[in-house]
């Protein structure tokens, strides 16, 4: 396994030819997964997929590698290759969407919805002992779960390389007029001072940063929404102010069954650990309005902990809202994040309650078992400020 951090991208090389493929099949690889494949190649690649369709257009000087790849996920209906060094160099405007998204691997959205609304994804780097994967490239969900059961060693998380952001920002530029970039909280991680770093670096223009002072879902979700609205035709400026009204109204409530990975990750001491696991102690935790941890309350035993998360979103959603999401994010527990799935639905009546397991950049830190809802409110703004305080605001639960 190459690591992650030593990958090259050759992002400024002139490249021969414009190559556009179609091909016909069906269970295509996820868009993110085919732009990582067809960077070996080249870049300035755009990936879209239609029904049956997979449309790949990619610089590069070799074609027939490009073909010889594709061909593996269906048939090629059409393709070409023309000389860039005897045309103009680039998409033309026509070709152009006016905004394009991207986010970094932690948002946590399906590769469903992100193939869907075209997002792609920045890659975090996850590490267990000496071996670096790019996050949902080289490291699925299924494996990331594997290992962490099985593992004597914690993962780490780090940020991604500056040659993979500028990389996966030059495609997104290629493919759109302007980028907006929604990422993990600065809060919690180094991204958004790394990804602003490489802007500046790369020279790269039509670049819009967005800290979703959120994790997992929260980014997602906050994605998902700048995509919605890109697609209706809003104006960047426009989708970024409705981004942050959007994130000062939306949280998270996240609980874990063991703490077994907090002391090896550093957020609490042994002792305090070992105490909390022998009282059956279950933790409630959210995000203040900065995007950093803060605690909520704590339960004990863990079948008083959906009715006292459910309890907590229920002050965080009166008066209902006109329109608003849930998502459920869950490390290696999928029949418990059914369950909480069903009992929002229920109590809630969302606009979508997505579920998703958790990508490392969350699941490294509360391990097996735990689980989290998201909420986003996306109500016209004539009844913003008749909503809740943020959490911060508010102040946390004692219990």
């Amino acid at each position: 396994m190459v690591p992650a951090a030593i990958a090259l991208v050759d992002a400024e090389r002139d490249y021969q030819y414009c190559t556009e493929v179609l091909i016909e099949g069906t269970g295509f690889p996820p868009a993110n997964q085919v732009r990582a494949q067809l960077r070996k190649f080249g870049g300035s690649i755009v990936v879209a997929e239609a029904m049956d369709v997979l449309k790949v257009h990619v610089h590069t000087d070799e074609p027939e590698a490009v073909y010889a790849l594709v061909a593996q996920w269906g048939t090629i209906a059409s393709r070409k290759a023309d000389d860039m060094r005897a045309q103009h160099r680039g998409l033309s405007h026509e070709t152009q969407r006016a905004v394009a998204v991207v986010a970094d691997s932690s948002a946590d959205l399906s590769d469903t919805l992100l193939d869907r609304h075209a997002i792609a994804l920045v890659p975090l780097q996850v590490m267990f002992g000496d071996e670096t994967f790019r996050d949902r490239v080289e490291l699925t969900h299924a494996e990331f779960f594997r290992r962490l059961r099985t593992s004597r060693t914690i993962p780490t998380t780090s940020q991604p390389t500056p040659a993979e952001i500028a990389q996966v920002l030059r495609d997104a530029r290629a493919e759109a007029a302007e980028v907006i970039v929604v990422l993990l909280s600065s809060a919690l991680s180094g991204t958004f001072q790394s990804v602003q770093a490489a802007v500046r670096a790369a020279k790269l223009d039509g670049i819009r940063l967005v800290d979703s002072r959120s994790a997992s879902l929260g980014v997602g979700l906050l994605a998902l929404r700048a995509a919605e609205l890109a697609e209706s035709g809003w104006p960047v400026p426009k989708i970024v102010a409705e981004l942050e009204h959007i994130r000062g109204r939306s949280g998270l409530v996240l609980t874990f069954d063991k703490f077994d990975n907090l002391p090896r990750s550093g957020r609490v001491s042994r002792g305090r650990a070992w105490l909390a696991g022998m009282l059956d102690v279950k933790p409630i935790l959210g995000l203040d309005t900065s995007g950093a941890v803060i605690p909520l309350d704590r339960v004990r035993g863990r079948a008083n902990v959906l009715p006292r998360m459910v309890a907590l979103l229920d002050e965080r959603l009166t008066p209902r809202p006109e329109r608003f999401r849930l998502g459920v994010v869950h490390v290696d527990a999928p029949e418990v994040a059914e369950e909480v799935r069903s009992a929002m639905v229920a109590r809630f009546a969302p606009r979508d309650c997505l579920v998703s397991p958790a990508t490392a950049a969350l699941a490294t830190h509360v391990g097996p078992g735990a689980w989290a809802v998201f909420y986003q409110v996306e109500d016209s703004p004539d009844r913003r400020d008749a909503r809740h305080p943020p959490e911060e605001a508010r102040g946390p639960h004692t219990g």
